[in-house]
């Protein structure tokens, strides 16, 4: 059985577990405003020294830190920094600080856990 739909602020009536259409509209505003203000990942570092780097460390750690916490065998995508380096380099590019994650680790539980630290 199925949850019952919400009603938005906004009035409409919403299946459970979707976005309403002013939801979606202001999540887009949101991260066309963040995307505005960030500089570029070339800008950032994720440069060609950092993809030739990347790809060392994942032939070397190639399964997903956090689901082999649960047991799961997947391949990992994403080099990702623990400690979120700012724009600070020696952060950066210090291995100890790099953990191997498959793109949906990395887009949803680690986003989560730099939101709410």
């Amino acid at each position: 059985m199925s949850k019952p739909p919400r009603i938005c602020s906004c009035g409409n009536i919403v299946p459970h577990g979707e976005l309403c259409t002013c939801q979606q509209n202001a999540r887009r505003e949101r991260n066309a405003r963040h995307d505005a203000r960030r500089p570029s990942a070339r800008a950032r570092g994720y440069d060609h020294e950092w993809r030739k780097a990347r790809l060392e460390y994942l032939a070397l750690h190639p399964y997903c830190r956090e689901c082999s916490k649960s047991s799961i065998t997947r391949l990992a995508s994403v080099v990702d920094h623990i400690i979120p380096h700012r724009g600070d380099k020696r952060l950066f590019w210090h291995r100890a600080n790099w953990q191997p994650l498959c793109a949906p680790c990395h887009n949803s539980l680690k986003q989560q856990q730099e939101r709410n630290p």
